[in-house]
């Protein structure tokens, strides 16, 4: 079974959200959209666009989306079965949390590292 296939974000927490989306923006040129991140789109070797994309967040500091993890930061792994890579992680002993999320963006679950990293597995939607 493969695991992780890519990487599908990256989301960080600042004490400033606003400030430092703008700091990216000036000083990088992200194209930092209301949401509070952008969404990087795929291209292949010659570079034509592809499917898939990669996310990119900044978030207030107190948001409590990496909760349980007192991290400042959270990955997201595309994966391409995630309920059977949960099941392999729990059967090796890793701490999988309960929740698992299904929606239009895809399925969703996460796993915290040993070091209590909240890691974000993303099975994209068919077609993505």
């Amino acid at each position: 079974m493969k695991r992780v296939t890519g990487i599908g974000g990256i989301f960080f927490n600042a004490k400033d959200p606003a400030a430092l989306r703008a700091w990216y923006q000036k000083h990088l040129g992200i194209d930092v959209q209301a949401w509070g991140g952008t969404a990087f789109s795929w291209i292949d070797a010659a570079g034509q666009p592809t499917a898939g994309t990669t996310v990119w967040s900044i978030n207030a500091s107190d948001s409590g989306l990496f909760s349980p993890s007192p991290s400042s930061f959270m990955i997201n792994y595309r994966v391409e079965d995630l309920a059977a890579l949960l099941q392999a992680l729990r059967d090796e002993g890793c701490e999988v949390l309960e929740k698992m999320d299904d929606s239009e963006y895809g399925k969703f679950g996460w796993v915290l590292d040993p070091e209590g990293n909240k890691v974000e597995l993303w099975q994209p939607p068919l077609g993505q």
